[in-house]
């Protein structure tokens, strides 16, 4: 059987009659941005997180870069200052920092979960860090206890990237509520994913959430009358009602994905294969479900040949792109050797049994070879 590596026709076709009858609401008020619907997404997103505001931007990375810029106008950064971010993640982690004339400083994972090790971030804390930013990669949050009380030692702000971690929870609290703000983003193949672009911040700062909203309206909250050389970044009325439709059914997709995460975590046996590991099951997201084996390519022609349809998230790491010559020099052979190992498999709110079975029983009959 052909096994997407996600349907998203077959994700929005479940609430099709409530997308378009959102789309008509918005179509027949004449009021396209900064409108009614912005504004109560912003309120039912922040009360699904739990977070005290959220503010909706254009996309994911102009979340994390305005996260920065904002902090830069309120005296918490300038020039030059250091931000420490995983080595393996995707290159908008360090676009955010660049773009804000602050200085990236890519730190190994941990190497069992991907994502940053505390250890090695308070190795690399230095005179001029003021930022620690942690991904929950694929879903999974990062160790943000003790990246907190490692923040809250050294002074520094914390910041999450959580643009693949809707609905990702430890302890009762989801992602988007751990650090001083968190950058979500809404493309349309992330867990809560809009019909096109569109992002958030999330964060309990008053003041850089007032910050946020004038940066994302050209720097105003008056019109004509501008406090901040500002952006054009605004979650627009038809995506904000978009999103208000999936978010009401979030909850369940995540329950799936977590479901299929588990038929996956019981089913593949494989000596070349390499199963993700949790810190603890009910904290992932599972917006990507990652394997590693040392024959990544291999593995993904064989399940291309059965249908199988896998993607690689990431193959080079951002230390390494073109876009970064300052860092090319920097050695971090785990995040080198993650990004030649690791294989995303399909995963779904709307895969069925029989697709779930297709990839375990792909991944079985795996020869290894080259």
């Amino acid at each position: 059987m052909d096994v997407p590596f996600l349907d998203l026709r077959a994700v929005n076709a479940r609430y099709a009659d409530e997308l378009k009858a959102a789309a008509a609401r918005v179509i027949d008020s004449g009021w396209y941005v900064l409108g009614q619907e912005l504004a109560a997404f912003e309120h039912e997103f922040a009360a699904w997180c739990g977070a005290r505001h959220a503010v909706g931007v254009g996309n994911g990375l102009d979340a994390l870069a305005l996260i920065l810029r904002g902090y830069r106008e309120l005296g918490a950064l300038g020039d030059g200052d250091e931000v420490i971010v995983p080595g393996n993640t995707f290159i908008a982690s360090f676009l955010a920092v660049t773009a804000n004339r602050l200085v990236p400083v890519p730190v190994e994972p941990d190497p069992a979960t991907f994502n940053l090790d505390p250890a090695r971030v308070e190795e690399a804390i230095g005179p001029r860090t003021r930022a620690i930013m942690a991904v929950h990669l694929y879903g999974q949050l990062a160790d943000m206890e003790r990246l907190s009380a490692l923040a809250h030692r050294h002074g520094l702000l914390l910041i999450e990237d959580a643009a693949q971690a809707h609905g990702a929870q430890a302890g009762g609290h989801k992602a988007g509520t751990f650090g001083d703000a968190a950058a979500f983003s809404f493309f349309p193949a992330k867990n809560l994913g809009a019909l096109g672009d569109g992002g958030a911040v999330t964060t309990g700062d008053t003041l850089l959430a007032e910050r946020i909203r004038a940066l994302r309206n050209y720097g105003s909250n008056v019109k004509y009358q501008h406090l901040y050389q500002g952006a054009n970044s605004r979650l627009d009325e038809l995506q904000a009602a978009m999103l208000r439709v999936k978010l009401r059914h979030l909850d369940e997709e995540v329950t799936r994905r977590r479901e299929v995460a588990r038929r996956y975590r019981e089913g593949i046996r494989h000596p070349r294969i390499l199963l993700p590991a949790v810190a603890r099951a009910e904290r992932h997201a599972w917006h990507l479900f990652v394997v590693r084996s040392p024959r990544r390519d291999a593995l993904q022609r064989h399940l291309q040949g059965l249908g199988i349809h896998a993607q690689v998230h990431y193959p080079v790491p951002p230390h390494r792109q073109p876009a970064y010559p300052e860092l090319n020099g920097v050695h971090l052979p785990l995040t080198e050797r993650l990004h030649r190992e690791v294989l995303s498999l399909p995963l779904g709110p709307s895969m069925d049994a029989a697709a779930v079975d297709a990839v375990i029983d792909a991944c079985r009959s795996f020869g290894g070879g080259t």
